[in-house]
């Protein structure tokens, strides 16, 4: 079938952090929210119907987990990505970041260091530092534009002996894929220190372009042994609210910790509705699903970058490799008006009327950096920009 991503949807409606919760977030309402990381389009038709006739059956008990969900999930990891992990080491969850929380807790204990790539998604931190671990940074190198893995600075704190490394593949604020060299490279470097990789891959189903996802745990049977995988259909098709992860392990005796951790929380089991409804994203229909969205997300990520070029050059995106999270460099701008960080996002708050994620929160200390999300309607997408044109164009006027 084909997918309509022009439709635009009230979301206002249906209890959405993203719409239904700007005043807690930003402390104003009116403004466009391109902000957290989900999507304004409906999910994928096989998703729905598997959902309506969940309830149209009407009954809402205790689920079992048939041997075909994590089938499913092999099945599609295979198709995609040419990996193919053992079903004896898959874990259910209910989400990557109580994932990484429970991760934390069990191999790492208070006072360790976790070590992160920055800027990265703000929950690595969030929860490292929550769980009273010491966070500890492998910064990119910024030259012309572009961001780079500083190999020699990862192998320099990998010698402070983190307890884990939280990676992630594709990036997230950068949308960066990763190529078999860099994965190769970073997976010894933790080998050789003896610091297990979770690797973070929920957004591996939305390289753009050319661009190819391969999984941590793929790259060597080593590297394999040293990596526990998270992945989940929350992103591609738009389920984060049914809460559902695949955790892929390295070996039985940390699956089977974890497996105890939730197990004394009794949570889990699946419930009726994120069980048929991951099935329904792995299979082949959910496969069309998500080749027609990345088309529309490659277009709107060509406008949004032509957009700039021809009347915003005071702001420079970096056009992603995979996601739909544009990282926006805005220190032209706040050089030109004399802003600092805090400037910046009152600006975009007060002028703009947009709703975006801060860059600081994915790098402490940042200046100049905001994220948008281009998972909209292209209607949507057009109207934020022009009121980000419209509100710098003012402010160019003050000048004169």
């Amino acid at each position: 079938m084909k997918y309509n991503f022009d439709e635009i949807i009230d979301r206002k409606s249906n209890h959405s952090v993203k719409y239904n919760e700007l005043m807690r977030k930003f402390g104003v309402d009116d403004v466009i929210p391109l902000w957290i990381a989900d999507m304004d389009f409906r999910t994928a038709q096989p998703v729905i119907d598997a959902l309506e006739k969940k309830v149209q059956h009407g009954i809402f008990g205790y689920v079992y987990r048939p041997d075909e969900y994590f089938e499913s999930f092999i099945n599609w990891q295979k198709r995609r990505f040419g990996w193919e992990p053992r079903k004896e080491f898959l874990s259910f969850s209910i989400g990557i970041v109580p994932t990484l929380g429970s991760l934390i807790q069990l191999f790492s204990e208070k006072g360790d260091k976790i070590l992160i790539q920055t800027p990265v998604y703000s929950e690595f931190y969030d929860i490292s530092e929550d769980n009273t671990r010491v966070v500890i940074e492998n910064k990119f190198i910024e030259k012309n534009g572009e961001y780079l893995l500083d190999l020699k600075d990862l192998e320099n704190k990998l010698k402070e002996k983190p307890k884990l490394f939280i990676f992630c593949n594709p990036h997230n604020p950068l949308g960066h894929v990763w190529t078999h060299e860099e994965l190769e490279a970073i997976g010894n470097l933790c080998i050789k220190y003896k610091v297990p990789v979770i690797s973070d891959e929920i957004h591996a189903d939305l390289t753009l372009w050319d661009n190819k996802h391969i999984p941590m745990a793929s790259v060597s049977e080593e590297i394999r042994q040293n990596t526990i995988t998270c992945t989940s259909t929350g992103k591609a098709f738009n389920l984060a609210g049914l809460q559902s992860a695949t955790i892929v392990f390295n070996n039985l005796e940390m699956k089977a910790k974890f497996d105890k951790f939730w197990k004394n929380l009794e949570v889990h089991r699946n419930n009726p509705f994120n069980l048929v409804a991951t099935i329904a994203a792995y299979s082949d229909g959910g496969e069309e699903y998500v080749k027609q969205l990345k088309k529309y997300l490659e277009n709107n990520i060509l406008f949004l970058n032509n957009f700039f070029k021809e009347y915003i050059p005071e702001i420079t995106p970096n056009i992603p490799q995979a996601t739909y999270l544009v990282w926006l460099d805005c220190r032209k701008l706040c050089e030109k008006f004399g802003f600092n960080q805090e400037n910046l996002e009152k600006f975009m708050l007060t002028k703009a009327k947009l709703g975006l994620n801060e860059g600081r929160v994915y790098q402490k200390g940042l200046v100049g950096f905001m994220r948008l999300n281009t998972a909209c309607p292209r209607a949507i997408l057009e109207k934020a920009l022009n009121q980000l044109k419209d509100a710098i164009s003012n402010e160019n006027e003050k000048l004169k």
